[in-house]
């Protein structure tokens, strides 16, 4: 073989060196090209980092003006200038208008239609526009969305970095507001009824799957107490689809206060650091996430406190997030940017499968199981 080879490499051609310098030259200003053009990238990756809130932005003030309604209200897709005299805003704006269309279709929440003849633009919506379209009442996630892009959590995302520099136990929401959210909730009638609406709005999706999973769910049991169920919306749900499951709220007094006591659900003002009324199940949905691991036990072993033993049906019932454990890579981005929320505004995080194996096990449970996945969020059932 290495004779056979010595033999191949002495009848080559042999190469100049103008020809030797030449590859060389080609080799390098190619090896440089793509070394530019990493660097490019990486400098595009930057600036969309840097003005990634402009994406935000944007998305609010589509939804300040109203265009998600003002396509779904006209029954079909809006040319630009339809758009702008809908919404009635001055004619200097109109070519601005373009410019947010433009970037809005870009990101994926609105969709432009080819025009045919016509020169305007033509704008659709997506199934993203089509969650925050006020008259979906069965998938409208509109004010949970509007929760979050309130002034009242914006203004804590600029005080991260000073958190991480600070020794200090309270959250960048406590620095800007000097308070927790929850203080200012007990105290602010518009907070109080924008996080209650916000949680209303982002069970619609929850309660389609608590229906569809419900058979296994709610088999065999016959009372549930909703913890921190906000207006009883999932509650609700599950007393109207499961007639056999006697269902109440637990939460505070400022959010239960106006709530009826004549309808299917009831509603008990209360702590859930200190008692839990007693029944089959309990439900804890966006509750644990909340809170750090400390409040999570105390929680929890007031939970099972209120439930019957495994063999005699008790369970506890949580929706939250398990890190890590998505369908799309769109959902991990979710969960991640979710546990920066929790960060930022309480004591709490999104977990991965050990971190909540941790909590129940220090509460006194003795197993658990994943049920699904969905979306970004799962179902988990704790045994006694």
């Amino acid at each position: 073989m290495e004779i056979w080879l010595s033999c191949a490499v002495s009848s080559l051609p042999p190469i100049s060196s103008d020809l030797f310098h030449s590859y060389q030259t080609n080799y390098l200003t190619h090896f440089q090209e793509l070394m530019d053009n990493k660097l490019l990238q990486a400098q595009v990756g930057l600036w969309n980092l840097a003005f990634g809130y402009l994406k935000t932005m944007s998305f609010k003030c589509a939804l300040d003006l109203g265009i998600p309604d003002a396509i779904y209200n006209n029954d079909q897709p809006m040319t630009l200038s339809q758009l702008h005299s809908v919404l009635s805003i001055p004619p200097s704006k109109k070519s601005h208008l373009y410019r947010l269309m433009r970037l809005l279709t870009h990101i994926g929440f609105f969709i432009e239609k080819s025009a045919g003849a016509c020169s305007d633009p033509v704008y659709d919506l997506t199934a993203q526009s089509r969650l925050v379209i006020q008259k979906n009442e069965s998938a409208n996630i509109l004010p949970y969305v509007r929760c979050t892009l309130d002034n009242t959590w914006l203004k804590s995302s600029l005080y991260i970095g000073d958190w991480f520099m600070q020794d200090s136990k309270k959250n960048p929401f406590e620095l800007e507001n000097g308070c927790t959210l929850w203080e200012i909730a007990s105290r602010e009638p518009a907070v109080n009824k924008m996080i209650n609406d916000g949680m209303v709005g982002s069970s619609c999706l929850f309660n389609d799957h608590i229906v569809r999973y419900g058979d296994n769910i709610f088999k065999g049991i016959e009372s549930l107490v909703d913890v921190g169920g906000g207006k009883g919306a999932m509650a609700e749900v599950i007393a109207k689809n499961f007639p056999h499951v006697r269902c109440t709220v637990l939460d505070l007094p400022h959010v239960v206060c106006d709530n009826p006591n004549d309808g299917i659900v009831k509603f008990v003002s209360g702590d859930m650091f200190k008692y839990v009324p007693p029944a089959n199940a309990v439900l804890l949905k966006w509750i644990l996430h909340d809170w750090s691991n400390e409040d999570c036990i105390r929680i929890l072993r007031r939970c099972k406190d209120a439930i019957p033993s495994r063999e005699a049906g008790g369970k506890v019932i949580i929706l939250e997030a398990v890190v890590g454990l998505t369908s799309t890579m769109t959902s991990d981005e979710s969960q991640l940017l979710f546990d920066m929320l929790m960060l930022m505004v309480t004591e709490g995080e999104e977990r991965n499968e050990n971190d909540w194996k941790y909590l129940f096990t220090e509460a006194g449970f003795s197993s658990y199981k994943i049920i699904c996945t969905i979306g970004f969020s799962s179902i988990i059932e704790v045994y006694p």
